[in-house]
């Protein structure tokens, strides 16, 4: 009998394509399974129960605690917008505000849609926007995801359905979050529980609501049979959609071989093609707004104080082999970066930015003028894509820097960092769904809670970015940010992510560069 615990291919030496061997051993591990995915299966259409599963748990659900991937994804799924962004023409469309206008530079009005309901029968209206709004916005209240209203300076009421949103500075970007990450909770309901109240007993207005949540475990969605039909969300066609936090990938996997799930993601790109060679799943493939890159921790008291020296960082760079990592292990639809920030994004540039190409022998140098002849130890701390993080591990050994690795949950990760503990971090980015580069450069280089080198340059010439209006005068001060911490090497830009994801053949399920699972716009076959 086949052995179905999935035994990933060693991921720590592989720099180079899986042989035809090899391929051959894993596809003949994965069919013998498939025999047992034959059987009757936990999952699918049969109970109108779509069940997928994710290897992070989110700390909180309230879309303002979190920011994990897949709770941005169930806060798209249970909350809604004021405004919605056409995720296909990139056109802004009213959801919970049905018109608005800008009044001037820093103010916008809205005008609500009637009749909306949460799920809990509270009334959607102005006291909703205004509470939630100046709530999340202000630091005291200590949301996790503040970089995205910290621009807000007030919110006020005109009357029952309108509004008046008035920004600290000129913001280019308002409309951009205010349609992706700026949800709107129930006012009476979340001013009685708070965050911790929302997390326990989750309500939003959106196209499905929470009928349990196990946290750490699971999260159970159910179709909102009210919700409202001018929504630019399409009115759900699945019926209860059960999200399972598996952190093990070789458990992920051996559920959905059997039936058990219906749905992984960010799966491996070697294991998602073989998976998707079995006669029950299918692969599903795009690219993504997501980059990958490491940041250097430069501060006053880093663990590793050899990363003040710029010669470490540039040679930390040129250690690694960023095409040959794209073509073997990234796979199809990644693309190289060279400056940290996504490059679909408005105001996002790569053009003129200093490039570091592989040279072990200029690293080895590099580092011995910088008094590292012999190398030195450091820890490195990463919480998913393992796999390109033993590679790049590796790469820094041959060069003399010799790695460990810290792997850790993504809050655990963020805490190191904010506490000054974390030294070198390989870590994504998907910029919350927000195509901006305001979303990404700016919560790495801006002295936020996230930023590990604070050069009060860049810090400057990206808030000189975020509130420009005139277009071009605003790339100019990106670009110049861009530049700077590429010349300073104050990170490694790796590439853009690609997604792969396994699914049972009985769904349909189109995927979106934001890596947003819209669970209202799939269905059964």
């Amino acid at each position: 009998m086949a052995d179905c615990r999935f035994t990933p291919v060693s991921r720590a030496r592989r720099s180079t394509p899986v042989t035809t061997p090899l391929r051959a051993a894993l596809a003949a591990t994965l069919f013998a399974c498939a025999g047992l995915a034959a059987q009757p299966a936990l999952a699918g259409k049969k109970d109108d129960t779509l069940r997928m599963a994710y290897d992070q748990a989110p700390e909180s659900v309230d879309p303002y605690f979190n920011n994990v991937r897949i709770g941005v994804i169930i806060a798209a799924n249970v909350w809604d917008t004021l405004l919605y962004r056409d995720p296909v023409t990139n056109e802004y469309k009213g959801q919970l505000a049905k018109s608005w206008k800008q009044v001037d530079d820093k103010t916008l009005e809205f005008e609500l849609r009637q009749g909306v309901k949460f799920h809990n029968g509270e009334e959607f209206d102005a006291d909703s926007v205004v509470y939630t709004l100046n709530y999340v916005a202000d630091p005291k209240n200590k949301a996790v995801t503040q970089q995205n209203v910290s621009w807000i300076d007030k919110v006020e009421k005109i009357d029952k359905y309108k509004v008046r949103l008035t920004t600290k500075e000129p913001f280019p970007g308002a409309k951009e979050y205010l349609s992706t990450t700026v949800a709107i909770h129930p006012a009476k309901y979340y001013q009685e529980v708070g965050p911790k109240g929302m997390n326990a007993k989750p309500v939003g207005s959106g196209p499905y609501k929470v009928v349990d949540y196990q946290p750490g475990k699971s999260i159970t969605l159910e179709r909102n049979t009210d919700y409202f039909k001018d929504s630019p969300k399409a009115q759900p066609k699945i019926g209860k959609v059960v999200i399972r936090f598996i952190p093990d990938r070789q458990t992920q996997m051996a559920e959905v071989i059997s039936g058990g799930e219906d749905l992984i993601m960010s799966v491996p790109k070697d294991q998602a093609e073989q998976l998707g060679q079995m006669p029950n799943l299918q692969m599903v493939t795009g690219n993504t707004m997501r980059i990958v890159f490491m940041q250097m921790n430069i501060q006053d008291g880093t663990p590793a104080p050899q990363l003040k020296d710029e010669r470490v960082r540039k040679a930390i760079i040129h250690a690694i082999d960023r095409e040959s990592m794209l073509k073997n292990i990234v796979g199809e639809g990644g693309g190289l970066i060279n400056t940290i920030c996504t490059p679909s994004q408005v105001g996002c540039t790569q053009d003129g930015a200093p490039t570091y190409k592989y040279d072990p022998a200029l690293a080895k140098k590099l580092l011995a003028d910088a008094g590292y002849a012999n190398g030195f130890d450091i820890d490195i701390v990463a919480y998913r894509e393992r796999n390109q993080t033993e590679a790049i591990i590796n790469y820094l050994q041959a060069v003399g820097i010799r790695a460990k690795l810290n792997f850790l949950q993504y809050a655990a990760m963020r805490d190191m960092i904010r506490a000054n503990k974390a030294s070198l971090t390989h870590q994504t980015w998907g910029s919350n769904l927000v195509n901006d580069v305001s979303a990404s450069t700016p919560v790495y280089f801006a002295f936020g809670n996230d930023d590990v080198t604070r050069d009060p340059k860049v810090r400057d010439l990206l808030n000189k970015g975020d509130h420009t209006i005139d277009s071009e005068a605003r790339k100019a001060a990106y670009k110049e940010a861009l530049d700077l911490i590429a010349q300073k090497a104050y990170a490694v830009p790796l590439w853009t992510l690609p997604a792969y994801y396994v699914a049972t053949k009985d769904v349909n399920f189109k995927p979106y560069s934001d890596e947003l699972v819209r669970f209202w716009d799939m269905s059964w076959k």
